[in-house]
């Protein structure tokens, strides 16, 4: 055998050897995607994971399943997607709550944001509205911090996720008000209740919130982020209001169990990206008053840590102690 020919069947062996894992991972998606969203059906993350899997199941012919798993603030989503099999079929669709503010409210976590996780990409970004009941007696941020002052400890507020808690932490310490807090599993559970009378107020993201708003059910007296919503232009930020140097925003991003393949993972960027941009992804965008937001893994990842580092200055101003 000449060395010509043992070269050439030492390079046939080794391709063949990797040629499984090479068209495994060239092939994807070969099988359904299971989107995993930590919050209940109805909410804003689950209303963009439908609507992102609606696009990439149209581009790859798979099948895009959306389950939900709510509770402990995102926790048990985040473990299940950090202990499934990193292979690109099960991704977490989720929120700076998972992955920015968590590690900060919770004195052990289940999971680890960074070393569990493969970053994919930046979905979106938005802000939050304050509601209270129709027939509250405050129509104003000011009335109801008026009200608050005069009635320490009598009103409450819900929150279904951390982004809604630390909005409305923060609105106590730059307020100056005792308000209690009453979690919840999702926002969408926290507005029945607000509904039905048993809290007082909340801070929502728009999508949860603009229904009951347009339905007549609740009222709008402010938003949370610099600029005011165009869903809601009529509506003053909370800085505007009164409440100075409030500013309290939030994001939607996607990542894989960590050690997941990096041609899987820029498959997965380039699906994300695609679908941010489709017009199932542009119809949630405007009825949430959110904005489309799209990264590369890595602009994730820095982006991740420097939101790690400003939710834990808010949420050490705000006085709230890890649970």
């Amino acid at each position: 055998m000449t060395s010509f020919t043992r070269r050439g069947l030492l390079v046939s062996s080794i391709a063949l050897a990797f040629a499984p894992t090479v068209f495994a991972q060239s092939d994807y998606p070969s099988k359904p995607i299971t989107f995993v969203v930590p919050f209940a059906a109805g909410s804003a993350t689950d209303q963009l994971a439908r609507a992102l899997g609606q696009s990439i199941t149209e581009k790859t012919k798979q099948p895009v399943v959306v389950e939900n798993k709510g509770g402990a603030s995102g926790m048990i989503a985040a473990q299940a997607v950090a202990k499934a099999p990193a292979d690109g079929y099960t991704v977490l669709i989720t929120t700076n709550t998972t992955h920015a503010a968590n590690e900060h409210l919770y004195k052990k976590l289940s999971y680890d944001p960074v070393k569990d996780f493969a970053p994919l990409s930046g979905l979106g970004k938005g802000g939050q509205v304050l509601v209270v009941p129709a027939g509250a007696p405050y129509k104003s941020v000011g009335e109801l911090v008026a009200f608050a002052k005069a009635n320490p400890g009598k009103l409450s507020f819900g929150s279904g996720s951390s982004s809604s808690r630390v909005a409305g932490e923060m609105l106590k310490q730059l307020a100056g008000v005792d308000i209690l807090h009453v979690p919840y599993k999702s926002n969408p559970l926290a507005i029945t209740d607000l509904l039905g009378g048993q809290i007082n107020l909340m801070i929502t993201d728009v999508s949860t919130g603009v229904p009951q708003i347009k339905a007549g059910k609740l009222r709008a007296l402010g938003y949370s982020t610099q600029k005011r919503s165009a869903q809601l232009p009529d509506v003053p930020t909370i800085a505007e209001a009164g409440v100075k140097g409030y500013d309290m925003g939030y994001w939607f991003a996607a990542y894989a169990p960590a050690n997941t393949p990096a041609p899987v993972v820029a498959k997965l960027n380039q699906l994300l990206n695609s679908a941010v941009s489709s017009a199932a992804a542009k119809s949630f965008f405007d009825m949430s008053g959110s904005e489309p937001w799209t990264t590369t893994p890595q602009e994730l990842s820095q982006f991740q840590a420097a939101e790690t580092q400003k939710w834990g200055k808010v949420i050490k101003a705000a006085g709230i102690t890890p649970e």
